[in-house]
């Protein structure tokens, strides 16, 4: 499909371009107020949204990694000819993903496009038409203990242990683990600060199953990503998702869900074949924060507390891990089973 950029000679003339798109993304990501934990999450959607900003499909799947986005100004997303195309590839889109990921980029473009309309370097919104996409709510979201038990026992490497146990233990979300540095962390203590949702500093608490595992992780290292790649960082890689001491980069929310999905498939699919694991999804990190609230729940963490651990702003939030999951529910049939009773 053909790229998108300035009209023909019958229409106004192009103002010159005051930014490439990509250029553009990074002002608003940090001329904009965005939190540093959530700026991974941003620029992730927002290089998808650059594809189709474009003209062109975005890649899904493993064609994503190490896709180069396009280059095209940003003053391009006035070509009236582009929201029709647009709507298509996002139907498209909307088709291979789940809602909730189609959503919440469709919610972070806007807000990117809404900036750039107030500095001038563009005038519209092509994504006006588009809607949101309905997302029923998915009841098996929290993990079931014997789930949990499994995940433990994979055999994965120090760092996917540590990250997982973290995430399940803290209950935090998984774009804040990732952004911890080794100085926010207070191992004696069992905590860590984070920058959280909506940029204000708060602390994490973890147990005994991350705290044993952290020091072989640290290691010696006494600044930095506390959860690094397996290479050393590009060129180019901001300094401050560089590890000073290794040269090695920040581990990226993408690639930590890439490796989390891949390795939870056949738990996720237990009735399949391990043939067929290419065909199969996972689960994703969201859900060890999920689980882990939903468990607090089930065995009676008062409110307060709740909205302590999971440091949500309203009652309301919380109704989601209110809900008792698969083993509850499974305890509670058992118990009431007459020809258990009789058996009894």
């Amino acid at each position: 499909m053909a790229r998108f950029g300035c009209r023909g000679p019958a229409s106004r003339p192009c103002p010159a371009p005051l930014a490439t798109y990509t250029a553009a993304v990074e002002r608003y990501l940090t001329g904009a107020g965005i939190a540093k934990s959530s700026a991974r999450i941003y620029r992730i959607s927002l290089t998808t949204w650059g594809w189709m900003l474009a003209g062109e499909p975005a890649p899904t799947g493993p064609a994503q990694r190490g896709a180069k986005p396009p280059v095209f100004p940003v003053a391009a997303i006035d070509d009236p000819a582009l929201p029709e195309v647009l709507a298509e590839l996002a139907a498209a889109r909307a088709d291979e993903m789940d809602a909730d990921t189609v959503n919440r980029e469709l919610s972070i473009a806007r807000k990117a496009i809404g900036w750039w309309q107030r500095q001038g370097w563009i005038e519209g919104d092509p994504t006006i038409g588009i809607e949101r996409r309905p997302a029923p709510p998915d009841r098996t979201k929290a993990l079931a203990e014997n789930q949990i038990a499994a995940l433990w026992r994979l055999d994965v490497g120090l760092r996917e242990k540590t990250q997982w146990k973290m995430l399940y233990e803290s209950a935090a979300r998984a774009d804040e683990v990732l952004c911890l540095n080794v100085e926010d962390l207070y191992p004696q203590d069992k905590r860590g600060r984070i920058t959280a949702k909506g940029g204000a500093t708060e602390w994490i608490h973890w147990q005994s199953g991350t705290a044993q595992l952290l020091p072989r992780l640290i290691a010696r290292r006494t600044r930095g990503p506390l959860f690094l790649t397996d290479r050393k960082a590009p060129a180019g890689t901001p300094t401050l998702d560089v590890c000073p001491e290794t040269g090695r980069a920040r581990l990226s929310y993408r690639r930590a869900e890439e490796i989390f999905e891949e390795n939870t498939r056949l738990l996720a699919n237990p009735l399949a074949s391990p043939d067929d694991i290419e065909d199969l999804d996972g689960w994703t990190l969201h859900r060890l924060r999920h689980s882990a609230l939903t468990h607090d729940a089930e065995d009676g963490t008062s409110t307060p507390m709740l909205l302590a651990r999971s440091r949500h702003a309203s009652v309301r939030s919380l109704e989601r891990y209110a809900r008792p999951g698969v083993d509850s529910v499974a305890r509670h049939v058992a118990e009431r089973d007459p020809a258990a009773r009789r058996r009894r």
